[in-house]
């Protein structure tokens, strides 16, 4: 079975419990008021799943302020205002895109490959739910026909897209054109990520063959790796990034408080993002399993942060703050694969390499010359790739299957967004701002308003010294 369940399937075993209430009834042994309790239960578990999956919805959109603040305090405060208007840009394209065509790609009439184009587009409530509303229909066919509302399900599968692509918004701060993010932003919430659900959660080619990956570490946070590294070889690293002599320099982000306080964010909504990928609040054993998922979650960020903490001098050669609070990402992404596990003793171990994979990552890329302004490669994919592959000996995952599931959405979504990024620059004659709007700051330069107004710009004294990106 997939790890990201049907909800009908979650929930067959409620109507199950009331059919046999009902046949029990029917045959004596149950008075009729013990009957009517048994056929309640189906409108309590359905209540019950549709209130937790808008809970959980709300609380992973609030990822995007988490996201928002990271970047904004990551970049250099010519640059946060923009920022700014890319998250909240994003997260609209993506309700919308996943709205028009992106759930019906990757839930509705499913074959090996992807979903319907054309039957589910549009995606709304069912004629059961719609007949409720209009007073002609009956809350029993609408739990019939479902273990929680239509639309809440879409909600929640549509906040997980936002949070794809804002790991790219990160990556690529400071010198990509507004619009041509934009542009990538809604292929990948309408087609890219969708098929990548479709084989894996829309029980796909992959799903059929035993991928396992519980909230998405691969599907999700990969994904958004792969896409985001495609756009930075492409874009290139910001100017005086690299100096001549092949060293880098520390660029000085505008708010480490705005930095911090989005880590502690992130780390709140996760417990959402893998809590309520259980897709059920509807019987003691969802209770359970949603408990120890949420404190797995806790524990691998928390033992991210510390291995983060003692590494980050041996890996870096500093005492390094972005690479503690990536070590907290790190560890969140790599336990999202498997938090359903029963022992939080693997959550720790999981949570802690992935927080070294994630500095070596970090390091990996400063030697490439592959500018990544908040880590998000490393946090992301490279993390995401060792969590899908920890759920082999944490939660009997087969290595073989995990190994085909992480190439073949690594070389499609890699090369599908290479492609596209290359696409979108020559249509809009380059995907990157012009040198002097990167040195003056997108937020004067394009936006006109600055998100520090008190602050004046300054002229960076070492700029003959800078290498000009390849």
């Amino acid at each position: 079975m997939s790890t990201r369940r049907t909800l009908t399937t979650a929930f067959s075993r409620v109507r199950r419990i009331a059919a046999a209430g009902a046949a029990a009834g029917a045959a004596g042994l149950l008075a009729p008021g013990a009957v009517a309790a048994q056929d309640f239960a189906g409108e309590v578990g359905f209540i019950l799943n549709t209130f937790s999956a808008l809970v959980w919805a709300v609380l992973v959109m609030w990822m995007c302020a988490g996201f928002t603040m990271l970047e904004a305090g990551s970049v250099r405060s010519k640059n946060a205002s923009m920022i700014c208007m890319k998250n909240i840009g994003l997260y609209s394209i993506a309700g919308l895109a996943y709205y028009i065509i992106g759930y019906s790609v990757m839930y509705v009439d499913v074959g090996s490959l992807v979903g319907s184009f054309s039957s589910g587009l549009f995606y709304g409530p069912s004629a059961e739910e719609v007949a409720l509303l209009g007073d002609s229909g009956s809350a029993a066919a609408v739990v019939e026909q479902g273990s929680s509302s239509k639309m809440s399900q879409w909600f929640f599968q549509m906040v997980f897209v936002a949070t794809t692509a804002s790991i790219i918004s990160g990556a690529l701060a400071e010198r990509i054109k507004l619009w041509a993010f934009f542009g990538f932003t809604a292929v990948l919430t309408g087609l890219i990520y969708p098929i990548v659900g479709a084989w894996t959660w829309g029980e796909g080619w992959l799903y059929e063959l035993g991928f396992a990956d519980f909230a998405g570490s691969t599907i999700v946070h990969s994904t958004g790796g792969w896409a985001a590294l495609a756009g930075a070889l492409v874009l290139g690293p910001r100017w005086g990034k690299f100096r001549k002599d092949g060293s880098v320099k520390i660029t000085a982000p505008s708010n480490i408080p705005a930095v911090t306080l989005g880590v502690f964010i992130l780390w709140m909504g996760w417990f959402a993002f893998n809590g309520g990928s259980q897709l059920a609040m509807s019987g003691v054993a969802d209770a359970v399993a949603i408990s120890n998922i949420m404190v797995n979650t806790n524990i691998a960020a928390g033992a991210g942060v510390v291995t983060a903490l003692i590494f980050s001098r041996p890996i870096l050669g500093r005492l390094d703050l972005f690479g503690t609070l990536n070590g907290a990402i790190a560890g969140l992404v790599s336990i999202t694969a498997a938090p359903d596990i029963t022992s939080p003793a693997w959550a720790l171990l999981i949570g802690a390499v992935g927080a070294i994979v994630c500095l070596a990552g970090l390091r990996f890329l400063e030697a490439k010359k592959i500018d990544d302004v908040v880590g998000a490669v490393p946090a992301h994919l490279f993390a995401g790739v060792w969590g899908t592959l920890a759920a082999c000996f944490s939660s009997g995952a087969t290595l073989w299957v995990q190994l085909v599931g992480i190439g073949a959405i690594g070389i499609f979504v890699f090369f599908v967004s290479l492609g596209l990024w290359l696409l979108l620059s020559k249509i809009m004659g380059g995907i990157r701002i012009s040198r002097t709007v990167e040195e003056l700051g997108q937020d004067a330069a394009e936006l006109g308003i600055d998100a520090y107004p008190e602050f004046a710009l300054m002229v960076d004294p070492d700029q003959d010294d800078y290498r000009d990106p390849d």
